[in-house]
């Protein structure tokens, strides 16, 4: 059950935090969702002329901590490459991170941290591992889906005391129902599940939107009132930001990065905070992700030497294959500009220093045709030895489902030296029909 801050310190009064160099907050602030975005009246200057909102609202410091900073330096000229691309600014691990609860419950640990990374809100993560280990544990970063849902973040990757329902949704439309870094967790290892740029505590304010993307809602909210649809704040939210990601590629490109790049960002400061955390070895880390998540699983392999194994789901394919059709299947979170002269999707794999790879294709992939996914295939075949590529084909569309998930997670605790479990947990089928394991 959920346990108070008050029981968290008074559990490790003995000993001290289990997070020496972190803070403690006596008041933990919850994630709150922003005003529902709407449709307002807009403001008059003194000359009677309307006044444009901020089209970055809640980040009118990201420019400026762009500009000052120099480029990330990755540790080969293989990575440099990725990182002048993507355009990611240079890292400052973060020293504020604070803890601010902890429970325990169905065998796993879960500790809510924040950190501020110096632009922009600040950031929301979780952190999981087995129930009663001391470590050394192999650590995971565990990385969100895009999934058109901004509102949310890392939440829908977490079982949580209190679960909001778009994370929930989430779980249930690409995730077979599981909370995957939980279940990572359950299984050996330390992950960390943080929000990345643009996306849950880390999203843009648009509870006045800037007109552009005003004026796009205000048509979907005309086809919410013929259909008799009142939206959530979570839909109205994400409408809107479906919107405004054109806007933020934008200033990211005015502002010589990316909307990866800024991603990529926050992934690798994050990965510092796990690399650093008491009970996590450094030399055991590896990260996954599903759909936009594996894209940066991908680059975080690339950019960061930590990395040692990584599982890429349902984000794998030639660039070639995207074209014509499936261009407006995908977001700016892979369609940077310029990132095809640096070579094909799955060759950026040949630029990371990791140990191995899984990649896990879905072969009714609404998002992917299946000759890229094949050819993707071959070139990673060309690529890397048969000891360090793996690459699974499975039935079905755009899902990382419960039997993936098992299989990503074996792939895991095999090439980074998981423990397994504390104690034997039951098979929790999420398909109510299931009887037994799948594996």
């Amino acid at each position: 059950m959920y346990s108070p801050l008050l029981v968290f310190e008074k559990a490790f009064s003995a000993t001290g935090s289990l997070y020496p160099q972190f803070n403690i907050r006596p008041d933990p602030p919850r994630l709150q969702p922003s005003p529902s975005t709407r449709t307002t009246g807009r403001s008059v200057s003194k000359d009677s002329r309307p006044v444009r909102p901020s089209a970055i609202a809640g980040y009118e410091n990201w420019p400026a901590y762009v500009r000052d900073r120099p480029r990330y330096q990755a540790a080969t000229p293989a990575a440099q490459d990725l990182s002048d691309a993507l355009g990611v600014p240079a890292v400052v691990p973060p020293t504020d991170v604070t803890v601010h609860w902890e429970e325990t419950y169905d065998g796993v640990t879960t500790s809510q941290l924040s950190w501020q990374l110096g632009f922009g809100p600040r950031t929301t993560g979780w952190l999981l591992r087995p129930a009663g280990t001391s470590g050394p544990l192999p650590g995971v970063l565990a990385l969100h889906c895009h999934g058109g849902n901004k509102f949310g973040g890392a939440d829908r990757l977490v079982t949580l005391p209190e679960s909001h329902p778009s994370a929930a949704e989430a779980r249930a439309g690409h995730y077979g129902g599981r909370a995957l870094a939980t279940e990572v967790a359950r299984q050996g290892f330390a992950v960390l599940a943080h929000d990345a740029f643009a996306w849950g505590s880390r999203r843009f304010d648009l509870s006045t939107p800037p007109w552009r993307t005003e004026s796009a809602l205000e048509a979907r909210q005309s086809q919410w009132r013929e259909a008799g649809v009142v939206p959530s704040d979570a839909e109205l939210y994400n409408a809107a930001a479906g919107i405004h990601e054109d806007t933020v590629a934008k200033a990211a490109g005015l502002l010589g990065t990316s909307l990866a790049g800024m991603v990529a960002h926050d992934d690798l400061a994050a990965l510092e905070i796990l690399a650093g955390l008491p009970g996590v070895d450094a030399e055991r880390l590896g990260c996954i992700g599903f759909s936009g998540g594996g894209g940066r699983a991908l680059a975080m392999a690339v950019l960061s030497p930590r990395i040692r194994n990584y599982v890429v789901t349902c984000m794998m394919t030639t660039f070639q294959s995207l074209l014509p059709a499936y261009l407006d299947a995908h977001s700016w979170l892979l369609q940077t500009p310029g990132l095809w002269k640096l070579g094909d999707w799955p060759e950026l794999t040949g630029r990371s220093g990791a140990d191995g790879l899984l990649v896990q294709y879905a072969l009714a992939d609404e998002l992917f045709p299946e000759e890229g996914m094949r050819d993707a295939h071959r070139i990673l075949e060309s690529l890397h030895s048969a000891d360090s590529y793996t690459g699974a084909f499975w039935p079905g569309g755009h899902a990382f489902t419960a039997e993936m998930q098992n299989e990503a997670i074996s792939y895991l605790s095999r090439t980074l030296g998981a423990a397994g479990p504390a104690r034997p947990q039951p098979f929790a089928p999420s398909n109510p029909l299931a009887t037994e394991d799948p594996r």
